[in-house]
């Protein structure tokens, strides 16, 4: 007799397809169901004591608690953010790895400096929060403002030194894009990070600092000058400081920070990670970091996040050719 023909084998074939199929389920998604079961890595791609580390390991805290497991920061740092990108980018896409995802890394990815393309090889779970960059002098700099910089900096072209935190980075794109609207040629000091180019305007080995608001509490203790902010409108701690904008640089430079895991993320995970980001964006305990190291919290959700980066990829692909970076790259 035919074995579909039969009633009590065709049962007993059909539940062994059943079990089969489920023993044989791929590993990602019976995972997705009790995600996440051990800790979490969480890259970032900066050093330790910057605004991006305090506001990323604030982040992370809140959740953790949401997700009901540690994320534990790592910092690799180097190549202005781009060594924990390519990491990020190159991690198993189980959820178990997350990380920052610095903006610039739609630059570096059409110079050619990092083999990762934001547009295929990421999944996008939150965009966070700004940055205010400024352009900072010690207490006892000749500069008194920006003007007197500007003046100084045409008669000696490229005699006036400042310091960035990475080459094609956030920092050091944004004064060349200003040095550009001013005329002026100043001479860039790269670090890999905004912790040490700082010790070292503060040291007097370089004149001026660009960078997110790490000069912020040396402002406020009379050790440092602000001469100019980067932002839309003036921030409201520092509101004497002036814009490059209404100095008449038409220069806006915020750079916001966001968080991403590798490609092919199961949705299930995706969708914990979503939330739980979400909430920790969103709540007050991050609000009140936020505002000590002025990053104002621009939050978006996944989707929308990812479509910000795909215009933000557009936009640089005119400023690279504007800037001449790729030759700035090649120089070093």
């Amino acid at each position: 007799m035919n074995d579909a023909r039969d009633p009590a084998r065709r049962q007993l074939m059909l539940g062994g397809i059943a079990a089969a199929t489920l023993t044989l389920a791929p590993a990602r998604v019976l995972a997705a169901d009790t995600y996440p079961d051990r800790p979490i890595t969480f890259i970032c791609p900066w050093p330790a004591g910057g605004t991006a580390d305090r506001s990323m390991r604030s982040i992370c805290q809140i959740a953790a608690r949401e997700l009901g497991q540690p994320i534990v920061l790592e910092n690799k740092a180097g190549a202005s953010g781009m060594i924990g990108t390519q990491m990020l980018a190159s991690a198993r896409p189980d959820g178990y790895t997350i990380g920052q995802v610095p903006i610039s890394v739609t630059r570096f990815a059409q110079i050619g400096s990092v083999k990762v393309d934001p547009l295929k090889d990421l999944t996008y779970i939150a965009r966070t929060s700004g940055q205010t960059f400024g352009i900072a002098v010690p207490a006892n700099s000749r500069f008194k403002s920006l003007g007197d910089m500007v003046a100084q900096a045409k008669a000696k072209p490229g005699a006036i030194t400042y310091a960035h935190a990475g080459i094609g980075g956030a920092t050091h794109v944004g004064m060349e894009q200003f040095a550009q609207a001013a005329g002026i040629q100043l001479n860039a000091i790269a670090y890999k990070g905004g912790a040490a180019a700082l010790q070292d305007v503060l040291g007097g080995q370089v004149d001026m600092l660009a960078d997110s608001s790490s000069w912020a509490p040396h402002v406020e203790a009379g050790k440092m000058r602000l001469l100019a902010t980067w932002g839309e409108t003036r921030t409201p701690r520092f509101k004497d400081a002036p814009t490059l904008r209404e100095l008449g640089y038409d220069v806006v430079v915020e750079a916001p920070n966001g968080i991403g895991a590798p490609r092919g993320l199961p949705a299930a995970v995706e969708q914990r990670l979503r939330k739980a980001f979400r909430v920790a964006v969103q709540s007050d305990e991050f609000r009140k970091v936020a505002e000590s190291i002025d990053a104002p919290v621009m939050y978006q959700d996944g989707p929308e996040y990812r479509t910000y980066v795909e215009s933000v990829y557009r936009q640089e692909t005119e400023l690279i050719r504007k800037l001449n970076l790729k030759e700035l790259m090649a120089k070093g």
